[in-house]
C-alpha cells in the first residue's frame, strides 16, 4: 500500500513538473527527437487541419554550408512527430508556406532562363502523400537582376530592372503580388491579388501612377468578401526637388477593386507619420503607427487614422505623443535619447474597439573582425532590444504606452531571439527567452532583461494588464525545457489560448506547448 502511495505521488511530481505550471499560463513539452539535419531554418508553422502540426524548414550542409533543400515535419495533436520529409530543391526564393483544404503550398520566385522570365511558382503537395507538383502562378519577363525580391518590402532599387514583394495579411485569406519593371521607356508596375485556392482576384494596372514616385509597399488587408484589397507603404519621390527639412517619401494607402481605386496621402503639417500598420476590421480601414516632429529618424509618439472603406478620406485623425512614463520606462531618469528603429510584430482589437499592438527596436551593424585563418572578415550583427506595447481607445486617443527593457544580439538564426506576444481579453502577454535567472529590477515597474552567456535558456513571461501594469514571472526554466525556443517563431492557436514553439540544437529537436488560462 505504501509502495503503491508513493508511487503515486512520484506520477503526480513528473506530471506537475511536465506541464509546468506557472500562474495562469502552463506549458507542456513533447517528446524529445533526433534530427538528421543538424543546421537549419525554420520558416513556417501551419496547423495541418486535423488537430496537428507542419513544420518547414530549409537545411544546409557541405564544409561551405549552403542550402539544400527543405524539410517538412508533421507533428500530431500529443506533439509527437509523425513524418519528416526531405524535399531537394536549389536555387529557389522561398516565399510562404501554408496549408489548405488538406494540400500544403510552397510559394517560390524563380528564374526561368529558357523563357526569361521571373516566375511565381507553387510546389502543392497532398499531407499525407508528399508529392510535391509545380505549377506557374505568375509569369513576368525580364532579364535576371541582382536583388529581384527585397523580404522587409522597402528601401528597394527600384531606379531600373525588376524588383517584386509578396504580402499575405495576418489572417492569411490572401495575398497580394507587387511587380515593377523598369527597362528604357518602358516602366510598368503591376497588382495582383489572390486568394489562398490561388485564383486571381483583382488585376490592377498601377503604372500611370508612378510616373512622378516609387512605391514600397509595406502591409496590406482585406474586407471580408476579398472583393477590396488595401495596401500601405513608402511612395518616394522622383524628379523633385527637396528641401533640406523635407522628406523623399510620403505614406501612402491605396485601394484596389475590380469597380474602381482610391489612394490617400498621409500629409499633415510638421507629423510624419512612420511605419504605419494596416488593419480592415467590420469595415474600418485603420492605419497605426508612429510619427516624428520633424523630418529625422527618431519618433515621438503615435499617430492614427480611421479611413471610409471606399474614398479613404480621412474620418479620424490623431497624434498622441509618448508619455512621461513611457519615457522614464524606457531610460530611467538618465538624459533621454531619441526613440526610434521600431518595428511592428503585433496588433490585436478588443471587443470595446481598443487597440493593442507592440513593435520592437530592431537594427544591424557591421564591423570588421579577424577570422580563424588570419583574414579579416565583415560581419553583420541583428539587434533585437526593447519591446514598445501600446494601447489606444476606440476614438485613437492614447490609453497607455509601456516600454520593456531588454538587449539582444544575433550574428546568426534570429528565430531564437526576439519575442511573441499574446493577447487575450484586455491582457497582453510577451514571451522572452533569455540565459539570465532574472531580469534586472530597476524599479518596482522597470526591468531590464540581458540576453545572458548561458548555453541553456529561461523563457519568461511579461504580464501587461487592461491598465499598463505589469508583472513578470519565469514561466519555463531550463531544467525543464533544456533545448531553447525559436522564441519569435509560435504558431498562435487563438481559439484555444496557446502558443506552439519549435525548440531545436544541433541534432536535438522538440515541440513545446503554452496555453494561457
Amino acid at each position: 500500500m505504501i509502495r503503491n502511495i508513493s508511487l503515486l505521488i512520484l506520477i503526480l511530481f513528473i506530471v506537475v513538473k511536465s506541464i509546468g505550471q506557472q500562474s495562469n499560463v502552463t506549458h507542456l513539452a513533447g517528446e524529445t527527437f533526433s534530427d538528421k539535419h543538424k543546421y537549419s531554418n525554420m520558416l513556417a508553422m501551419e496547423d495541418d487541419g486535423e488537430g496537428g502540426t507542419l513544420l518547414i524548414r530549409e537545411y544546409f550542409s557541405g564544409v561551405v554550408l549552403k542550402p539544400k533543400g527543405y524539410i517538412v515535419e508533421r507533428y500530431d495533436a500529443d506533439l509527437n512527430l509523425i513524418t519528416s520529409y526531405t524535399y531537394k530543391l536549389k536555387d529557389a526564393n522561398f516565399l510562404k508556406g501554408y496549408i489548405k483544404n488538406g494540400q500544403i503550398n510552397l510559394l517560390f520566385l524563380e528564374y526561368n532562363y529558357t523563357a526569361q522570365a521571373y516566375e511565381y511558382r507553387v510546389h502543392r503537395s497532398s499531407i499525407a502523400a508528399f508529392d510535391f507538383e509545380k505549377s506557374v502562378l505568375l509569369s513576368i519577363p525580364s532579364d535576371p537582376v541582382a536583388q529581384p525580391l527585397d523580404k522587409k518590402f522597402y528601401n528597394r532599387d527600384i531606379s531600373s530592372g525588376f524588383t517584386t514583394s509578396i504580402l499575405f495579411d495576418e489572417k492569411k485569406s490572401a495575398f497580394t503580388i507587387t511587380t515593377h519593371f523598369k527597362k528604357g521607356i518602358e516602366n510598368k508596375h503591376m497588382l495582383y491579388v489572390y486568394n489562398t485556392n490561388l485564383e486571381l482576384l483583382i488585376e490592377h494596372d498601377f503604372s500611370d501612377e508612378i510616373a512622378t514616385k516609387n512605391y514600397a509597399f509595406e502591409d496590406v488587408a482585406f474586407s471580408e468578401d476579398l472583393s477590396q484589397a488595401y495596401l500601405v507603404g513608402k511612395a518616394y519621390f522622383k524628379k523633385k526637388r527637396i528641401k533640406a527639412k523635407e522628406r523623399t517619401f510620403q505614406y501612402e494607402l491605396v485601394r484596389i477593386s475590380k469597380e474602381g481605386t482610391s489612394m490617400q496621402s498621409f500629409l499633415v503639417p510638421n507629423k510624419f507619420p512612420e511605419a504605419l500598420k494596416l488593419s480592415y476590421e467590420n469595415g474600418t480601414v485603420r492605419c497605426v503607427g508612429f510619427y516624428a516632429d520633424r523630418k529625422s529618424t527618431s519618433y515621438n509618439g503615435i499617430s492614427y487614422f480611421q479611413l471610409h472603406p471606399i474614398s479613404l478620406a480621412v474620418e479620424v485623425e490623431k497624434f498622441s505623443p509618448f508619455s512621461q512614463q513611457f519615457m522614464m520606462d524606457k531610460f530611467g531618469k538618465d538624459k533621454q535619447q531619441p526613440v526610434k528603429d521600431l518595428v511592428f510584430k503585433g496588433m490585436k482589437i478588443t471587443e470595446d474597439g481598443s487597440l493593442l499592438f507592440n513593435a520592437e527596436e530592431q537594427f544591424s551593424n557591421k564591423s570588421i573582425q579577424s577570422n580563424s585563418s588570419g583574414g579579416r572578415l565583415m560581419v553583420t550583427r541583428y539587434h533585437y532590444n526593447d519591446i514598445v506595447s501600446i494601447k489606444l481607445r476606440a476614438d485613437g486617443t492614447m490609453a497607455w504606452a509601456r516600454n520593456i527593457n531588454k538587449t539582444e544580439v544575433t550574428q546568426g538564426d534570429d528565430a531564437y531571439t526576439s519575442y511573441a506576444s499574446y493577447t487575450k481579453d484586455d491582457d497582453t502577454y510577451f514571451f522572452i527567452s533569455t540565459a539570465t535567472e532574472q531580469p534586472q529590477q530597476l524599479t518596482k515597474q522597470r526591468i531590464m532583461f540581458k540576453q545572458g552567456m548561458g548555453r541553456n535558456k529561461n523563457v519568461f513571461l511579461i504580464k501587461l494588464d487592461a491598465s499598463g501594469d505589469m508583472t513578470f514571472k519565469k514561466a519555463i526554466d531550463n531544467a525543464e525545457v533544456r533545448l531553447p525556443l525559436m522564441v519569435s517563431k509560435p504558431l498562435i492557436d487563438s481559439k484555444n489560448n496557446s502558443l506552439l514553439f519549435y525548440a531545436k540544437r544541433g541534432n536535438r529537436k522538440q515541440l513545446v506547448k503554452v496555453t494561457v488560462r
